[in-house]
């Protein structure tokens, strides 16, 4: 079945590293992604009625998976947090890639990060998210032949 995905990154320090991930999704028969914009067009979203905020919005529309691509610095991010929180409350299947392996055209790999999902907690007993939804290692889980497996996984696991 194909598959709409939102993926939520720090752009400034990731998104070479995300551009790889992402086309290799939308290589797939069926593999859809929100569009993806430059740094210029972001910051022509962030002078629009509603902002980042509305931007965010649009964007999940439509989409039955987030994929949270995380690196160094991704767990502090002010719109990857919103774009977490805003995809559990509307029942979004989740799941976690870190990208830190994943050769950067210039700079190489990068130092590790934390797990964005393991900053949320849900329910009575406090339960970290990234204990409830799956992480994966792009590089040591071989992610170019498998994301297609994790994304139907965590779709299917919130009934997407």
């Amino acid at each position: 079945m194909p598959r709409r995905v939102f993926f939520s990154f720090h752009y400034e320090r990731d998104v070479h590293r995300v551009m790889q991930v992402r086309n290799s999704w939308l290589l797939r028969p069926g593999g859809e992604a929100s569009p993806f914009y430059d740094k210029a067009e972001f910051e022509d979203v962030k002078r629009r009625a509603g902002g980042i905020e509305r931007w965010i919005e649009d964007q999940l529309a439509g989409t039955s998976v987030t994929v949270v691509l995380f690196g160094r610095e991704t767990s502090t991010r002010r719109w990857v947090r919103h774009e977490i929180k805003r995809s559990f409350e509307l029942g979004k299947g989740l799941l976690a890639i870190d990208i830190h392996n994943v050769k950067h055209p210039q700079n190489g790999t990068d130092l590790p990060g934390a797990n964005p999902l393991s900053t949320f907690t849900v329910g009575r007993e406090a339960t970290p998210m990234d204990r409830l939804y799956s992480q994966y290692d792009w590089v040591l889980d071989d992610g170019y032949n498998n994301i297609g497996l994790w994304v139907e996984a965590a779709a299917r696991a919130a009934n997407r």
